[in-house]
């Protein structure tokens, strides 16, 4: 009797989903998918600028990707995802961001034709709510969405690269924000 109680319980943990995530009021799925891809969230933070959070972080990965170093030499797919939690940040201050995320990370994408284009994609300022997703795809895929909207996609294994530098790198946009990415 024992064995079958504890059985069953087993049971139903394993057949209970996995609980979201919460921070600063937004719920992170454990799971996204992406392009038939399913990538598992690897960590999350909020991203201040002056003690004003901006938005909500989030990470998701085909792999378990603990370190920076490792996340950045990792093929795998790779999903940012940041929910705006902040009124209103706009445009320019985003595509500035991006730029200086380049400068610092890697500077020998930061003028390039690629990064220029990246930062092009984003034409409208985000308010509270909004969510954009990066997808940077193994093979160097690199797609921009606004609330579920493709803003472009483009192809250039070192522009993935770099805008995974942007949160995980030597000079990361907010240090909380990569160490929670990383899942600490």
């Amino acid at each position: 009797m024992k064995k079958t109680v504890l059985l069953m319980l087993l049971l139903l943990m394993v057949a209970l989903p996995a609980a979201a995530m919460e921070l600063a009021g937004v719920t992170l799925d454990k799971t996204v998918t992406v392009q038939n891809r399913t990538l598992t969230l690897n960590g999350a933070g909020i991203r201040k600028k002056f003690f004003v959070k901006v938005y909500v972080g989030a990470l998701y990965a085909a792999n378990r990707l603990s370190s920076a170093d490792t996340a950045l030499k990792d093929s795998g797919d790779k999903l940012i995802r940041m929910r705006f939690l902040h009124s209103r940040v706009e445009k320019q201050k985003i595509v500035n961001a991006f730029a200086e995320g380049f400068r610092d990370n890697s500077p020998a994408v930061a003028g390039s034709p690629d990064a220029k284009r990246f930062l092009d994609l984003f034409r409208k300022d985000f308010i509270k709510g909004d969510t954009v997703d990066l997808f940077l795809g193994g093979d160097g895929t690199v797609s921009a969405s606004h609330n579920g909207s493709l803003l472009g996609s483009l192809r250039s294994p070192a522009l993935a690269k770099a805008v995974l530098a942007i949160y995980l790198g030597e000079h990361p946009a907010d240090d909380d924000l990569k160490t929670g990415m990383l899942g600490h």
